[in-house]
């Protein structure tokens, strides 16, 4: 093969990894038109962990971040926080959560995942969600993997704007906008 040509493929390999992590050997394969086990082949040269790995890296550094709300309260896996600017989480739906005459995953999950990493994102010490907009665009099914974003748009004050968009690999499923309140005690939050 023409190393010039491998040169090139590397580049775009580590920039649809940089700029989505998320995106499995079979993904990056399609996108580069080359087969799996060259795209395992580059990333070994390359010194780029396999998925779980690239996951589970980012997700040990994020729940050191964490300031408003406890890792375990988070719905889902938090991948990656910025406070006060940007946050990236998972979750993969299970046969456990969805509607069992519909096989559609239940609501509450995406807003659950979302509104947990709206309050992620504040830089204090106690936050509540004050008031929330949803919208749930597509079904979900068992096995979908959901990615959640969200970036604080605003902050006014003791308020937090924060828009969150869950997708289905590029497909959005749902979208939020919060305001956060960050409060001393639950006294103050009106």
């Amino acid at each position: 093969m023409n190393s010039s040509k491998k040169l090139i493929r590397h580049g775009k390999l580590q920039k649809l990894i940089q700029k989505d992590p998320f995106l499995t050997d079979e993904q990056l394969a399609k996108t580069l038109k080359v087969s799996v086990p060259t795209v395992r082949l580059d990333r070994l040269a390359l010194n780029i962990p396999e998925l779980r790995e690239r996951i589970r890296m980012m997700a040990s550094t994020a729940s050191t971040r964490l300031k408003a709300i406890d890792q375990k309260d988070i719905v889902g896996e938090l991948i990656d926080l910025e406070l006060n600017r940007s946050a990236i989480s998972t979750l993969t739906i299970t046969h456990d959560m969805v509607l069992g005459k519909t096989g559609v995953g239940r609501g509450y999950f995406m807003f659950a995942m979302a509104d947990t990493l709206a309050l992620a994102l504040v830089d204090t010490e106690f936050a509540l969600t004050a008031v929330s907009n949803v919208k749930y665009k597509v079904p979900v099914y068992p096995g979908d993997r959901l990615v959640a974003k969200a970036d604080v748009t605003n902050i006014k004050d003791d308020r937090y704007y924060i828009r969150v968009i869950i997708k289905k690999e590029n497909t959005e499923v749902f979208r939020a906008k919060f305001i956060i309140a960050a409060v001393r005690n639950v006294a103050d939050f009106n």
